[in-house]
């Protein structure tokens, strides 16, 4: 029997790169976005074709399309939540922070939440998320995209917790990338920007090896270990820089 995943975020980015990886290996798979004309075409060669559906993360009805998902594929082996926005924000308009909460915080925790209750009920499963390097430390520029990347982190580390308290046969991988050559960067000027495809290369490999915490590359895994190092007065003071808009 094949082994069925879902793609929460299918319609671009790294969403839709791991998803066409997914499909490429002879996984059952699931495609879910707000946007879904795009996934209708996602592998249309194949022989099993991709379940879609679209869900929106912030709307209230998100948890039942996907249990709805869930069910029509008839389960889920690993979810794969690629979902999230993010933009530099040093003005803090009230806008952009607010829908940065409602998608990377509420609108994940909905999904994740939903996914984590379905498989304590069927026998566990695999959840993996794209976090992000942001969620090290606090980052001025972009402050609800790094706290909500933050929140994300700990929240998986918490589910990955009560799932072993639990006894349940949930697995748990926190993917965190570095800047990544996507439509949310693009046209910026950002240090050690990856390829999507090498980024996409890695996540697959960290979630068939079972990792908990992968930071992708292995440069950006020595940036964040430096930045640990540094003392809070040294980090209050710090003067980042980047993008005119994108995280």
């Amino acid at each position: 029997m094949k082994q069925k995943a879902i793609v929460m975020g299918a319609s671009s980015g790294l969403g839709m790169e791991v998803a066409k990886r997914l499909i490429r290996d002879g996984w059952q798979v699931g495609l879910a976005a707000r946007r879904v004309e795009i996934l209708e075409t996602l592998g249309e060669t194949h022989a099993d074709r991709p379940v879609v559906a679209r869900i929106d993360v912030t709307a209230d009805d998100a948890a039942e399309k996907m249990r709805a998902l869930i069910e029509k594929l008839g389960g889920v082996d690993l979810y794969f939540h690629a979902s999230g926005i993010g933009k530099q924000n040093p003005e803090l308009d009230a806008d952009i922070e607010q829908n940065t909460i409602q998608t990377n915080g509420f609108g994940f925790a909905r999904m994740v939440g939903e996914v984590f209750r379905w498989m304590a009920t069927h026998g566990g499963g695999h959840i993996a998320v794209i976090s992000s390097i942001a969620g090290t430390k606090g980052l001025g520029p972009a402050a609800s995209y790094s706290a909500t990347k933050s929140f994300q982190g700990t929240y998986i580390q918490a589910l990955e917790q009560l799932s072993n308290n639990r006894k349940l046969n949930i697995r748990f991988t926190d993917l965190r990338p570095g800047f990544v050559d996507t439509d949310l960067i693009r046209g910026s000027h950002f240090p050690m920007t990856l390829s999507v495809d090498e980024v996409a290369d890695e996540m697959m490999a960290a979630i068939t090896h079972g990792m908990h915490v992968r930071i992708i590359d292995w440069r950006w895994r020595i940036v964040v270990k430096l930045w640990r190092l540094l003392p809070s007065f040294v980090w209050r003071r710090l003067r980042l820089t980047g993008a005119k808009d994108g995280m």
